[in-house]
């Protein structure tokens, strides 16, 4: 190991995914596959598996490996499985089928997947990913999930941003929700069979680590404040991404980062950090009141068309008094080829340069008005209200009772917010982290969409990871058990029961002033000013200096009320917001090392002539693994090879 590398970081060992097959791309998966040692149907009835989390990555892998013979327990810390935040998707799932023969492929989703993220995703499990797509919908229609149809009875298909083909399944604007609804399903039967056991109202706490192996999780039950001791086999981490880092963002309040986080303490690689997604379409935050935003489908973007006025004195003007040679499609205008449909980041970034410009409509917030239009009055002209109602009907109620405006009348106004997370745990193509028997999968890992997600790709990946990716590698590990017993007695489990009951105590023992909500405000506003849609050196530094100070203030005046015995909310959010604190800065120092633009981490010194985000892959054509080292984490870089897929710099005029 060198020296400390500009006293925040020092750099480790490369790091290297092995377990990837040697063959062309195209071939990888059935190969590997077949490489992996199986499990007779005997065996598996011996073997235990702890799942965390019961969203689509989580719930999936539930109601596979427990049909699979497997005995698994799942843990979520919502009163009930179907309350995971993969209900609140909205407009779709990807899949390479080609029903619209517009040109789409296997091929073609795999590339867009790689480009879209900006060149900074593995070749290897991009491609699975694609590969892997079409099984997901002949799934989810054979469990009843009522996708939309034309009208001739056959599945419907719209685009997402970064493509040009039709490719996306959808529910109207409930997709996540009839998806959740099926794995919900899928996983009950087999909690009926006997197979799968659910602990609702559970929360993670810490992963139990015997002989340099996952064997179990210490939990608390969240109603009677009981510490659990969990063993298992092998422990698989489903538990969603970290947006809620900004505290404002389009996740659930509960969404947290402590169960990787605590499985990253221990010894789990943390990759690719400072990668969370801008998402473009989004209600502007309208008062210091909030505590989380709403989103508004990308799927909108296939009819609304995205504009500002030209002029300045016109932001005050009502949308609808506007001539139409007053209006700039900034979109159309800079992105011709794709138009509003280009990927989120770009997207993202263009509605910060207009309404910098003071070019923004809607209140002000701070010295700039923050928001633009979406306007559906084009689509209103050749299309009926019921027809649009049929594809974005609960989308336009659900704006309306927010703002009070219907947008069958006047633009919606939106501007970007936070709304999910590319970095994650480091996982081979296997998703088995650093630490072997810990596997993660969906949201909870870093390793497909690269520096950017594309549109209706994040219930992809998480179908994808549960129902079939974890359950044909899992078995290669499982394939050397039963591993011997773990005593609840032995020194490793009792060690690790004992960080979560001092850890909180010592929670409730400070007593200070301050409330554990106003600590993750700060963090957010703080976050977002110097690591949201713009970064650069002097902020970044400034952040994690802050940050660094607000964390030694949290844990000498925090207030956290009741006591640890019974159900206790603030208690909860002291423990999450403490693991937040940590990755906020570990989230910088990644920013501030990365010297480069790449997708949704746009460095203000790094930017084309015109403003696009400028790549260096020259210096950092890797994945960044960080290694927890307390003050100052070890960088592993995972060199990213490109054989099947050329380098080039995004384009999407």
């Amino acid at each position: 190991m060198t020296d400390l590398i500009d006293d925040l970081y020092s750099l480790g060992e490369p790091i290297a995914d092995t377990k990837c097959p040697d063959v062309p791309v195209a071939q990888m998966w059935t190969q590997h596959k077949f490489d992996a040692k199986l499990v007779n149907p005997t065996n598996r009835r011996k073997l235990s598996v702890i799942i965390v989390g019961t969203g689509l990555a989580g719930g999936a892998a539930a109601a596979t490996l427990g049909e699979a013979g497997y005995h698994v327990k799942s843990f979520c810390y919502q009163d009930s499985p179907r309350r995971a935040h993969s209900v609140a998707a909205q407009g779709g799932i990807n899949a390479a089928k080609n029903y619209n023969d517009d040109g789409d492929s296997t091929y073609r989703l795999f590339y867009d997947t790689v480009k879209g993220g900006d060149y900074r995703s593995r070749e290897s499990n991009s491609y699975r990913l694609a590969e892997v797509s079409a099984n997901i919908i002949d799934q989810c229609v054979a469990q009843g999930v009522p996708f939309a149809r034309d009208y001739g009875g056959l599945l419907d298909n719209r685009s997402f941003g970064g493509v040009q083909v039709a490719r996306t399944f959808y529910a109207r604007g409930q997709t996540g929700q009839q998806l959740l609804i099926g794995a919900y399903q899928a996983m009950e039967r087999q909690v009926a069979a006997g197979t799968v056991e659910t602990f609702t109202r559970h929360e993670m706490l810490e992963v139990i680590i015997v002989d340099g192996r996952a064997r179990g999780i210490i939990a608390r039950d969240m109603v009677t404040g009981e510490i659990e001791t969990h063993l298992a086999d092998v422990v698989v981490l489903a538990s969603g991404g970290y947006g809620n880092v900004y505290y404002l963002s389009t996740n659930a309040m509960g969404c947290n980062v402590t169960a990787t986080w605590r499985a990253h303490r221990k010894g789990a690689f943390f990759a690719n950090p400072c990668f969370t997604q801008i998402h473009p379409t989004c209600i502007p935050v309208s008062g210091e009141y909030q505590s989380k935003l709403t989103l508004m489908s990308e799927s909108l973007r296939n009819d609304g068309r995205i504009w500002v006025p030209k002029r300045r004195e016109d932001c005050d003007k009502d949308p609808r008094e506007i001539a139409e040679e007053d209006r700039d499609y900034y979109l159309e205008r800079k992105y011709p080829s794709f138009g509003n449909l280009v990927p989120r980041d770009i997207a993202s970034r263009q509605a910060k340069v207009v309404c910098d410009d003071g070019r923004g409509v809607g209140p002000k917030v701070g010295d700039f008005r923050r928001g633009v239009y979406l306007d559906f009055a084009e689509a209103l002209s050749r299309l009926t209200q019921e027809q649009i109602a049929e594809k974005y009907g609960n989308l336009f109620d659900m704006y309306q009772r927010i703002t009070g405006e219907s947008p069958y009348e006047v633009p919606m106004r939106i501007y970007p917010a936070v709304h999910y997370a590319m970095g994650g745990l480091w996982v081979d193509y296997d998703l088995e982290t650093t630490i072997p028997g810990l596997f993660a999968a969906g949201e909870a890992n870093f390793s497909d969409h690269g520096a950017n997600r594309l549109g209706a790709s994040s219930l992809m990946q998480c179908l994808s990871d549960g129902y079939f990716v974890l359950p044909n590698t899992i078995r290669d590990y499982l394939a050397t058990g039963p591993h011997e017993p773990v005593s609840p007695d032995s020194p490793e489990v009792l060690a690790a029961r004992k960080q979560v009951e001092d850890r909180i105590q010592l929670l409730l023992s400070i007593n200070g002033e301050r409330t554990v909500d106003s600590f993750h405000k700060e963090l957010g506003q703080i976050m977002w000013e110097y690591c949201g849609m713009e970064r650069d050196d002097t902020g970044l530094r400034k952040a994690i200096e802050q940050i660094r100070g607000l964390r030694e203030e949290f844990w000498r005046n925090v207030r956290v009320p009741g006591s640890a015995d019974d159900l206790n909310q603030s208690l909860e959010k002291a423990g999450r917001v403490a693991d937040l604190l940590e990755l906020g800065e570990l989230m910088c120092i990644d920013a501030l090392h990365r010297t480069e633009s790449c997708g949704c981490h746009f460095r203000s010194e790094s930017q084309t002539e015109d403003g696009e985000a400028l790549r260096d892959d020259d210096n950092f054509l890797y994945s960044a693994a960080w290694e927890f080292a307390g003050a100052h984490p070890v960088l592993h870089k995972e060199e990213l090879v490109y054989q099947a897929i050329q380098l080039k710099q995004r384009s999407y005029k």
